[in-house]
């Protein structure tokens, strides 16, 4: 790995679940609106559901590979505070993409409520049916999701300030996903 770039597996898993995130917000948002079609509506809990289950294994896949490659620095361009900004905001990122989907298994679970994937692998449960704990891990999934919208499009937007403004390498240390690029 190039000293100022991510690992091959590191940006492979960025992206892909950027997209996954990003596929599976709207989805969330969408299914619980009103006289959906209920087909539609069950295909979206379905995919929600099922992508949030890829997306903790692929959060813990990524923390493990982030343990073993540390991330390259950032430039010497930038501020101490925007130093300081871009660690809080990566780990405030990590701690979303963990909770989010925890939440909205919890949430799942304690409902009584399938999640296919494991359903079909025989995976018991790890959670008791309850109620109150539905109702509150709902309540932790919406906000902490509504959050994480938030925080992605902070993210967006300073990854473009630095690879179309500044041009300093912030984003090519992530681009592309796979591959050597540009250096």
């Amino acid at each position: 790995m190039s000293s100022r770039r991510y690992s091959a597996p590191a940006r492979l898993l960025h992206w892909t679940m950027a997209g996954l995130v990003l596929a599976t917000i709207p989805a969330g948002l969408v299914m619980v609106q009103p006289g959906l079609d209920r087909a539609l509506q069950n295909s979206l809990f379905i995919f929600h559901k099922n992508i949030g289950v890829l997306l903790i294994l692929l959060v813990v896949l990524r923390l493990l590979v982030r343990l073993r490659n540390s991330p390259p620095p950032l430039p010497a361009s930038l501020s101490p505070v925007q130093a300081r900004a871009a660690g809080a905001s990566h780990l405030a990122l990590y701690v979303l993409l963990i909770l989010v989907p925890v939440a909205g298994y919890v949430r799942v679970r304690a409902g009584g409520f399938p999640i296919e994937s494991l359903d079909a692998l025989g995976l018991p449960g790890l959670v008791p049916r309850s109620d109150a704990l539905a109702e509150l891990a709902k309540m932790i999934h919406y906000g902490a999701s509504l959050t994480l919208a938030a925080l992605i499009c902070l993210h967006v937007a300073a990854a473009c300030h630095h690879g179309i403004v500044k041009r300093d390498g912030v984003f090519s240390r992530i681009w592309p996903p796979f591959g050597g690029g540009l250096r």
